[in-house]
């Protein structure tokens, strides 16, 4: 993420760089250290999706202040 962002490390705290979920349950979260895009949560994808043959998660990038 910090990589796509053109952002370096210390920017993505300093920025209050976060990653939110649609839904109650936050599925992913952002490594300080590395700047990765983790799994936060279980992803199951039988709950999700049930009968739909593609699943989607929609995840957004939140940056605050100008790029």
């Amino acid at each position: 993420v910090a990589k796509d962002l053109g952002l370096q490390l210390p920017a993505l705290r300093d920025r209050g760089v976060r990653v939110v979920s649609e839904g109650r349950t936050q599925y992913f979260g952002l490594q300080g250290q590395t700047g990765h895009l983790v799994t936060a949560e279980r992803i199951d994808r039988e709950q999700l999706c049930q009968l739909v043959e593609q699943c989607v998660l929609r995840c957004e990038v939140i940056v605050e202040g100008e790029m």
